[in-house]
């Protein structure tokens, strides 16, 4: 049965149509004293993580009923405590999220070529656009990005089509696996890709910030360079200067395209407004991580750059009759009219996603969102102490919201493969795509489903004396993984 909640005004509409003053009116003909005037005595009200964690923990006992079975089934019902992060977030999704877009009218739903038939998917994506730029500081914005790589690569190309030029100078901060795909689709278009490094460690402590080379950045930054590319939080988790790095590129006649990898990050940190283009990976906001997608980019820029966009964008208006409606504004794809004129050959129809993210954005709202990110913080802040206490060593210097480069004493290879023996995926080894930090460092994140517990935990794993003996039982480090949050 659908819970249909009643607002005040909705209550007392109903009330004024049955002519009676109050709800308790209703109940006058029962007899006073069996008329419940206080609260039930039952347990206190419960959040809707801690009722799925609980319905967890009855699944695992029920399990339980049989020994051998369960004895068949290494840690059944036990918590894997991960610290990855780098582009993917694990973060709480409201149960109303999979209630709604699996309805019927969104879940099987596509282009809405028709808006006559098609007002509900277009107002949940003007909503959508409505969101982004109110997020980001930017006055438009799409709806029909694959994902964070994809999004800004065609800002990239979106970029050299508003500038006339043919270069793009892109920071090695930028997520990895984002600049291999620009790498990709750029390889046949004859635009010039040239990486800047960042502030790595030296003999100066001070310097070891983990963000761009401002001074290697402006050497290379020309009049042929139609864009600069940047991360904020950048891979390594550190905020960069984006108003320096804007000034740098403005002043020689390119764009500053800012990539936001983590979404939950704009609740807490200042929006990159000094940038034209900013490229969103909204995954966080309600999508699961799931083997890599689907996931929801999106792109948002100045009002200016309106007929570069790729994609679609959906806009207001009125019908004949004076009524608000939706219809689709700009769409600029490959399946439509402009055939080989489209900006881009690579959008398609993520309005389920990013429905999503709307459903989200809205059961969280302002507060709740930067509630959030202050939770992020905090936990990232928690584990950062608690490894650092343990032998770590944080790597760069630079603020950072909820990922952190760690060093530790031995490298990444040896302290996962331990760290997993007890249940606990660890930090991303940086090694695979930063040789030149060597094979101690890892990537830290923590978001508000990381328990104290689990990082008390990882803590108590990073350090191992020379010559220590067997650690304690499994049992009883299981049962410290799925204590308190």
């Amino acid at each position: 049965m659908r819970y249909l909640p009643k607002s005040s005004a909705d209550r007392e509409a109903m009330l004024a149509e049955i002519g009676q003053p109050s709800i308790e009116a209703l109940f006058e003909s029962i007899p006073a004293e069996y008329r419940l005037t206080g609260d039930l005595r039952i347990p206190r009200q419960h959040s809707e993580s801690e009722i799925l964690d609980r319905f967890r923990a009855f699944g695992a006992n029920l399990a339980s009923g049989d020994a051998e079975e369960l004895a068949a089934q290494p840690a059944a019902g036990q918590p894997v405590a991960s610290f990855l992060g780098a582009g993917a977030y694990r973060h709480y999704r409201p149960a109303i999220i999979d209630s709604l877009v699996q309805r019927g009218e969104f879940l099987t739903s596509y282009t809405p070529y028709q808006p006559e038939i098609a007002q509900g998917t277009l107002q949940a994506m003007f909503e959508f656009q409505t969101m982004i730029c109110e997020l980001t500081g930017m006055e438009i914005a799409n709806a029909s990005m694959y994902d964070g790589s994809t999004g800004a690569t065609e800002s990239v190309l979106m970029a050299c089509r508003v500038t006339g030029r043919q270069g793009a100078v892109v920071a090695r901060t930028v997520h990895p696996e984002y600049r291999e795909v620009l790498s990709t689709l750029t390889r046949h278009q004859e635009i010039s890709i040239t990486e800047v490094d960042y502030i790595a460690p030296g003999a100066d402590q001070r310097d070891q910030t983990g963000r761009i080379d401002l001074a290697a950045l402006d050497a290379a930054v020309t009049n042929e360079t139609a864009c600069v590319l940047l991360q904020s939080p950048n891979f390594f988790g550190v905020i960069e200067d984006v108003a320096a790095v804007a000034e740098i590129a403005h002043r020689k006649g390119a764009l500053l395209i800012v990539s936001i990898a983590e979404a939950v990050s704009l609740g807490i940190v200042r929006a990159p407004v000094e940038a034209d283009i900013i490229s969103m990976e909204a995954q966080s906001f309600g999508v699961a991580v799931g083997y890599g997608g689907p996931y929801c980019g999106v792109i948002a820029s100045k009002e200016q750059f309106l007929r570069q966009m790729p994609g679609r964008l959906v806009g207001e208006t009125r019908d004949a009759d004076g009524r608000r409606g939706y219809v689709l504004t700009l769409s600029t794809r490959e399946q439509h009219i402009r055939r080989e004129k489209a900006t881009s050959n690579i959008c398609t129809n993520q309005a389920l996603v990013a429905m999503m993210v709307t459903i989200f954005l809205t059961v969280y709202g302002k507060q709740g969102l930067r509630e959030l990110a202050e939770q992020n913080l905090a936990k990232a802040a928690y584990l950062e102490a608690a490894l650092r206490s343990a032998g770590g060593k944080r790597l760069f210097t630079a603020p950072h919201f909820h990922e952190f480069a760690l060093t530790t004493a031995e490298s990444a290879e040896e302290l996962n493969a331990r760290l997993l023996e007890q249940r606990i995926v660890g930090g991303l080894d940086l090694a695979r795509w930063y040789p030149e930090l060597g094979a101690n460092v890892t990537l830290w994140c923590a978001t508000e489903l990381t328990t104290r517990a689990q990082m008390d935990a990882a803590a108590a794993l990073l350090y191992v004396p020379a010559g220590a003996g067997a650690r304690e039982s499994d049992v009883t480090f299981q049962q410290t993984l799925t204590g308190a949050r």
